[in-house]
């Protein structure tokens, strides 16, 4: 395949006004897609989509537009998938990648911490999955790839939200693959370990020895790349030499 082999298609990356998001984002338009940047923040939306668009970033080869949406809501998530069918004419991928983390014990964890963390990293990827599920329907097929997290395997203390929401993406992602393999749908779950984004709260200053954000960009061109017969179903990704 060329460089610009997602020409003409369309995809949708959920929390891509940075870290993961962000360098995905940048990586579909890189490959010629169509993309629609995701985020809760009008102002940071705006800005990742600037950032794609600026000619001297050498980012942006494909379209890029953005919408602000609270994935948390599903009258948001229906608002955001019927922008993208006037806007786009269509949707070929989904990337559900937006998630926060709130690490406490299970005793310190609040009720609304708790919502807050299952309503954003597992009840949004349904949401959206399910909206473009539909859509899916009149493309002949799509893919789905679910952004969850080594935590979604091996739970660790001060992660019971975290873990209980990844954990219950695992179950949603293969399900989810069952329901849709013979509908032309392929579903894949990428699980990255310590990526380097500052998103469980270790400041910005750069760790040389975790995950690149743009590593997992070239994982999603990679699945992407993948005949239609073969599908990677799930992708465990960790620092090649972590911190001892």
């Amino acid at each position: 395949m060329g460089k610009d082999f997602l020409e003409g298609r369309t995809a949708v990356v959920t929390g891509a006004t940075r870290g993961i998001g962000y360098a995905v984002a940048a990586a579909l338009s890189g490959a010629g897609a169509t993309v629609v940047v995701g985020g809760r923040s009008e102002a940071g939306v705006s800005e990742a989509v600037r950032r794609l668009t600026t000619p001297l970033a050498g980012e942006s080869k494909g379209k890029v537009l953005g919408k602000a949406a609270d994935v948390r809501t599903n009258a948001d998530v229906e608002e955001l998938f019927t922008w993208i069918d006037r806007e786009t004419g269509g949707l070929d991928i989904l990337v559900n990648n937006a998630g926060i983390g709130i690490f406490r014990s299970t005793a310190e964890l609040t009720v609304e911490e708790w919502q807050r963390t299952l309503e954003t990293n597992l009840s949004g990827a349904f949401y959206c999955s399910r909206a473009a599920l539909a859509r899916f329907r009149n493309r002949g097929g799509g893919y789905i790839i679910n952004m969850g997290s080594l935590a979604g395997r091996d739970a660790f203390a001060g992660g019971a939200a975290y873990n209980a929401s990844k954990f219950g993406l695992t179950g949603l992602t293969e399900a989810m693959l069952l329901d849709h393999r013979y509908d032309n749908v392929r579903v894949t779950h990428i699980m990255p370990g310590s990526v380097d984004t500052g998103f469980s709260g270790g400041g910005s200053a750069k760790a040389d020895w975790k995950i690149a954000p743009e590593d997992i960009g070239e994982i999603v061109l990679m699945l992407l790349r993948m005949p239609e017969r073969t599908l990677v179903s799930r992708v465990e990704v960790r620092p090649s030499k972590p911190r001892k």
